[in-house]
C-alpha cells in the first residue's frame, strides 16, 4: 500500500559494542572457531611436487605455510635457506602425497639447486621421510582437491550421532544445513519431520562418519524417541540402503581429526558430584552417576528426591564433559547450589546429603583441572546459541566468570531466559560477527536502533510510471530518486560478487581475514550489494581506517554514481566517509576492478567473475613490491601508494632537497574541506573530531611525541626534522650532510634473504634490532614494504628506535630506486 511502513531492525555488531560500551571476547578464544577454518595442510607436512626445471621428475616438499588454496613449499634439502621458497596453488600445482611416485612410477630427482648438498639421493630421503606426516591424499586428488574440510560437509551427507540421553547407540544422521561448521542434523528415517532435528558442531565427541559404530563394537539403533514410528523392518531397510550409498554420502575421516580425544575416566556407580544439565543449563545441581558404560562414557542423573516424579534428567557424559564438577565446588566459588527438588529445606549441606544418601563424593582426581587461561572477561560480548531453541544464536553478554566457565546473559531471545553457564570451550559459543560471515541469522537486541523510514522508486509493470513507495529496504537514510534503484528487466539488479581469495591482496587488506570472507555476495540491489563488499573489505583491512581513506570520494572528481556513508573501527576510533558506488549492473565489473586498482591488490580480487583455476592478472608469481609498483604507477606516475597516502616509499623518491623540504609535513598532513562534498568528515576521521584525518591525529601525535623524545635523549634527530626548530628551513650545508650519506648497495635489496637483511642492519646503530628481523623472516621484499605505522606496530618498538630504523630503511629505498628501480 502507498501509505504503508515498516520498521526495519538492523543490527551492526561495530555500533552496538561503541553504543554500548563493550569489547567483542577475542577471536583466539573460540578454538573450535579457529580449526573450522583451517584448510587440512599444515606447516611441516611433506608432499612430492612436481619439480619446475623439469616437469617429468617430482621432489619432496615440505609446507612452511598456507593461506586458503596457496601453500608456501620449500624442497627438501634447502634447510633453513628461503631464497628458493615458492607459492602454489593446490588447485593447478602438480602435487600429490608422499609415496605417489613410487606407486605410479614417477622419478624422484634431486633438483638442481640443491644437488651438491645431498650425495646420497635414497640415504637423505630414508632420513627426512622417516616419521613424516604426508599431506592428505583426499586434498591433493579427485573430487576434495583444494576443498576446505569443512566444506565436504554438504547437505545430504550422513553421519552417525551416539544418543547421549539414554544409551550409547548410534543412528544415522543427515546434514540438513551446514552454516560454518554449525550441523543441523535430521535422523534417517524423518526426512519428512522436523520435530527431532539437532544443531551440533561439527567436532563434538559424539558425532562420526559413518561405519564408526561398527569399529567400535557399537549398534546401529534409532533413538527410543522416535524407534516406535516405523517397524524394524523399515529400520533395517534403512541401514541396508545407507550401506549401499555409503561411498556417495559418506564424509571422509580427514574431516574428523581435530575432534577432540576422549580420555579414560575413574568415576564408579553411586558418586555424587555437582553438575550442569546441558540441556537447561541455569543452574548446578547435585548428581549422581547412575551407570558407567566403560572407561570412556558413563552417566549421570540430576538428582530429584520427589517420590512421585515421572521423569528424569539424565545424561551421558565423559571425562572432559563441560558442567561436572567436585562436590563443594559451588561453596568455594561463592556459587548457589540449587537443592534437590525434594529435599527438606533451602540451606542444602554436602556432608548430611551424602550421609543421608549413603553415598561417597566423586574425588577430585575424576575431574580435568580448570583454566582461568582463556581471554574472557566481564561484560564482553560474543553470539551464542539459546539452549532452550538451539535454532536461535543470539547476541550474549559475560555477566560472571569462574574458573573456565562463563555465565551468560542472552539478547533477544524469542522468550527471556535465565543465564546460561557455558565453558569456555564450548563449541555452541561464538566470535561476534560468525553468524554475518557465514550468512545466518543474529537475533538482535530488543532495543536495536530502529531507523527511519526510507523510500525506494518502484516501477508500475502496466505504465512503466514511477511512485514513491515506503518499503523494507536497507538503503540507510536515503531519499531517492527515481533512477537510484529503480528495477528495469534486471538492469539494477547487481550479480554475484565473487571474493577470489587465491589472488593477490595487496599491502592494505589481510591476506588471512580475505580468506575468513564469503565465497560471495549477492546478487541483489547494486548499491546494498556494493556497500556490503567494501564493507567486507574494510573490515578485512590491517588498519580499516586507511582503507576507507583510499575508497573516499575525491571531492574534485566528477560525479558518476552514488554516495554512501561507510565506517570502519581503528584503535577505539570510528571513522566514516562518503563512498561512491555504482548503481547499474552494467557497471559493476568496471567499478570492481577500479577499487582493487586503488587497493593495490589483484583486479581480480573481488568482481563479477569468479577465479577458478588461473588469474588471469597471474597475480600468484609477482612479489608485492612489483606488483605495487605495476599498479600504482600506472595509475599515478608514483610508486606506492594512492592518492591521498602518506607513503616513506614516495618521499623517498624525492631530490634530496625536495626530500627534506616535504619532511617538515610528514607528520602532520591536513586536508581541505569543501563545502560541495556530501559527507563533510573526511576519511579515516574520527566522528566528532573536527574533521582532520585518522592518519593526521596519529601523525600530529607522533610529531609531539618526537619533540619530547628529542629533549629527553638530548640528541638530534636530522634524518627526520630539519633542524632542532622545525619552523626553520633546511640550510644548504643541512642538504649537503644528507647527500653525503646517500647509500649505495652492492645488490638488489628485492633478492636480499633474511640473512642480508640481518647483515645489513647490523652494520648500521639498529644492530640490536636484528634479532627481530631474524625471528620475524623479514627478507629485501618485506623490507621495502615497511613504514614507520608498520614498524611500531608490528615490531612494538617505542617512537625513538623506529625513526632510526626507519631512516636505514629509508636509505635503502632510495637506493634501490636509484640503483635498481629501472
Amino acid at each position: 500500500d502507498a501509505g504503508s511502513s515498516a520498521e526495519e531492525m538492523e543490527f551492526n555488531w561495530d555500533e552496538y559494542l561503541e553504543d554500548t560500551g563493550a569489547t567483542a571476547a577475542p577471536h583466539g578464544s573460540f578454538k573450535h572457531v579457529d580449526t573450522s577454518l583451517q584448510n587440512g595442510f599444515a606447516p611441516g607436512m611433506k608432499l612430492e611436487v612436481a619439480v619446475k626445471s623439469d616437469q617429468n621428475t617430482y621432489w619432496v616438499a615440505t609446507i612452511i605455510t598456507t593461506c586458503g588454496q596457496l601453500l608456501l613449499l620449500r624442497y627438501d634439502g634447502y634447510g633453513e635457506d628461503r631464497k628458493a621458497d615458492f607459492w602454489c596453488d593446490i588447485m593447478t600445482a602438480d602435487l600429490h602425497p608422499i609415496g605417489w611416485c613410487e606407486q605410479n612410477k614417477k622419478i624422484l630427482k634431486v633438483p638442481e639447486g640443491i644437488k651438491d648438498r645431498i650425495p646420497d639421493q635414497e640415504e637423505f630421503l630414508q632420513r627426512v621421510l622417516k616419521g613424516a606426516c604426508s599431506a592428505p591424499a583426499n586434498l591433493l586428488e579427485g573430487l576434495h582437491r583444494g576443498k576446505n574440510p569443512l566444506d565436504l560437509i554438504a547437505p545430504g551427507s550422513r553421519l552417525e550421532l551416539q544418543n547421549i540421553r539414554d544409551s550409547l547407540e548410534a543412528w544415522i544422521v543427515n546434514v540438513v544445513e551446514n552454516v560454518g561448521g554449525r550441523l543441523k542434523l535430521r535422523y534417517e528415517g524423518l526426512e519428512d519431520s522436523d520435530k527431532f532435528d539437532q544443531w551440533l558442531f561439527y567436532l563434538d565427541p559424539f558425532l562420526h562418519q559413518v561405519g564408526w559404530a561398527a569399529q567400535h563394537g557399537y549398534s546401529l539403533q534409532p533413538p527410543l524417541a522416535i524407534r516406535s514410528l516405523k517397524s524394524e523392518a523399515d529400520w533395517q531397510e534403512m541401514l541396508k540402503k545407507v550401506k549401499e550409498e555409503e561411498e556417495e554420502s559418506s564424509v571422509p575421516t580427514d574431516v574428523f581429526k581435530d575432534k577432540p580425544v576422549i580420555g579414560v575416566h575413574s568415576f564408579s556407580e553411586g558418586m555424587k558430584l555437582e553438575a550442569v544439565d546441558p540441556m537447561a543449563p541455569f543452574v548446578i545441581s547435585p548428581a549422581t552417576v547412575l551407570k558407567v558404560y566403560n572407561e570412556k562414557y558413563f552417566m549421570i542423573e540430576i538428582d530429584d528426591l520427589r517420590p512421585d516424579r515421572t521423569t528424569s534428567q539424565s545424561y551421558i557424559c565423559h571425562v572432559n564433559s563441560a558442567g561436572i564438577f567436585p562436590v563443594q565446588w559451588s561453596l568455594k566459588n561463592g556459587l548457589h547450589l540449587s537443592p534437590p527438588p525434594g529435599y527438606p529445606g533451602q540451606d542444602f549441606d554436602w556432608a548430611d546429603y551424602l550421609k543421608q544418601c549413603g553415598a561417597e563424593a566423586a574425588p577430585q582426581s575424576c575431574f580435568p583441572s580448570l583454566t582461568s587461561d582463556h581471554g574472557f572477561k566481564e561484560n564482553m560480548k560474543l553470539e551464542a546459541v539459546n539452549p532452550v531453541d538451539p535454532e536461535e544464536v543470539c547476541i550474549a553478554t559475560v555477566t560472571k566468570l569462574k574458573d573456565s566457565y562463563l555465565w551468560l546473559q542472552l539478547e533477544g531471545s524469542k522468550k527471556p531466559v535465565p543465564d546460561c553457564i557455558v565453558s569456555v570451550e564450548s563449541m555452541n559459543i561464538f566470535p561476534a560477527g560468525w553468524c554475518e560471515t557465514n550468512g545466518y541469522q543474529l537475533r538482535p537486541p530488543r532495543k536495536a536502533i530502529v531507523n527511519k523510514q526510507k523510500k525506494i522508486a518502484v516501477v508500475q509493470p502496466e505504465k512503466q510510471i514511477l511512485s514513491s513507495r515506503t518499503v523494507h529496504d536497507g538503503l540507510k537514510n536515503q531519499e531517492l530518486n527515481s533512477s537510484d534503484s529503480v528495477v528495469i528487466n534486471g538492469k539494477y539488479c547487481c550479480p554475484k560478487i565473487y571474493f577470489n581469495h587465491r589472488c593477490f591482496s595487496g599491502p592494505y587488506l589481510n591476506k588471512g581475514r580475505i580468506a575468513e570472507l564469503p565465497q560471495s555476495v549477492g546478487p541483489g540491489n547494486c548499491v546494498l550489494v556494493l556497500k556490503e563488499v567494501l564493507t567486507l573489505l574494510i573490515n578485512a583491512a590491517y588498519k580499516p581506517s586507511r582503507v576507507l581513506r583510499e575508497l573516499q570520494l575525491d571531492e574534485e572528481a566528477a560525479w558518476h554514481g552514488h554516495g554512501e556513508t561507510l565506517k570502519a573501527k581503528y584503535k577505539g576510533k570510528s571513522y566514516r566517509a562518503t563512498v561512491e558506488v555504482v548503481r547499474t549492473a552494467d557497471r559493476v565489473a568496471d567499478f570492481c576492478r577500479k577499487t582493487c586498482i586503488k587497493l593495490e591488490c589483484c583486479p581480480n580480487l573481488f568482481g563479477p567473475q569468479m577465479v577458478l583455476d588461473k588469474c588471469s592478472e597471474n597475480c600468484s608469481v609477482l612479489t608485492k613490491t612489483k606488483y605495487t609498483h605495476y599498479y600504482g604507477k600506472r595509475k599515478n606516475k608514483r610508486i606506492g601508494r594512492p592518492p591521498g597516502g602518506h607513503s616513506n616509499l614516495e618521499v623517498a623518491m624525492k631530490k634530496p632537497n625536495k626530500r627534506r623540504k616535504r619532511r617538515k609535513h610528514f607528520f602532520v598532513h591536513k586536508k581541505k574541506r569543501s563545502s560541495t562534498s556530501v559527507d563533510n568528515t573526511p576519511a579515516g576521521s574520527p566522528q566528532g573530531s573536527g574533521g582532520e584525518e585518522e592518519d593526521d591525529q596519529d601523525e600530529s601525535e607522533l610529531s609531539h611525541s618526537l619533540a619530547q623524545d628529542r629533549d629527553k635523549r638530548k640528541r638530534k634527530l636530522r634524518t627526520f626534522s630539519f633542524s632542532d626548530d622545525e619552523n626553520k628551513p633546511p640550510s644548504p650545508k643541512d642538504i649537503k650532510m644528507e647527500v653525503a650519506e646517500k647509500l649505495q648497495l652492492d645488490s638488489n635489496p628485492l633478492e636480499w634473504s633474511v640473512a642480508d637483511v640481518v647483515r645489513f642492519l647490523k652494520s648500521t646503530d639498529c644492530a640490536p634490532l636484528a634479532r627481530i628481523f631474524l625471528d620475524q623472516e623479514i627478507d629485501g621484499q618485506a623490507l621495502l614494504l615497511l613504514t614507520l605505522p608498520t614498524v611500531q606496530e608490528c615490531m612494538d618498538l617505542k617512537l625513538g628506535p623506529a625513526i632510526k630504523l626507519c631512516h636505514h630503511i629509508e636509505r635503502v629505498k632510495l637506493a634501490f630506486y636509484q640503483q635498481f628501480a629501472n
